[in-house]
């Protein structure tokens, strides 16, 4: 199945001053879909240690996929998303605007995350909210197409047609 890579940007985290419950919820539903956590890590919100975190999964981890949270907001911190699109050789625009459509049924404030997605050579790498129920209705909703997607990317299945 797909190998994954879990990285979530939280100061407070990284310093083990607050738990990260939302990589626990992606380890959770990742593994419940039968995928292989390789590596979960809690980094500063800091751009360049979330890049290289993101180059090491993708080109020496040879993960498929990454998932992030935390970082997206609006905070001088909050800099995952410029991290991703260093990272990234062609954006995946339509995976971030899904979690955003989704969780406007749910919340207006969705309008304020500036998550993005993309691939970086057989990597795709998904910005997911910073919050333990935001990313569990985030990635519940998109996993089955992110699946489907990753079958692609990897030459492991699955064709474009609907």
């Amino acid at each position: 199945m797909f190998k994954v890579g879990i990285i979530t940007a939280s100061d407070k985290g990284s310093l083990g001053e607050r738990e990260d419950k939302s990589g626990r919820i992606i380890r959770e539903i990742v593994k419940a879909k039968g995928y292989t956590v390789e590596k979960a890590v809690i980094l500063p919100d800091d751009e360049d240690d979330i890049y290289n975190e993101l180059i090491y999964m993708a080109d020496e981890l040879k993960v498929d996929l990454i998932l992030t949270t935390g970082g997206t907001g609006f905070s001088q911190r909050d800099v995952t998303p410029e991290a991703t699109i260093r990272a990234c050789h062609r954006m995946a625009n339509g995976i971030a605007e899904a979690i955003r459509y989704y969780s406007l049924s749910i919340t207006p404030r969705a309008m304020l995350s500036r998550a993005v997605s993309g691939i970086r050579g057989k990597t795709l790498i998904v910005n997911l909210p910073g919050g333990p129920k935001a990313v569990r209705e985030a990635l519940e909703y998109i996993m089955d197409s992110l699946h489907h997607g990753l079958e692609i990317l990897t030459g492991q299945g699955g064709d474009c047609a609907r």
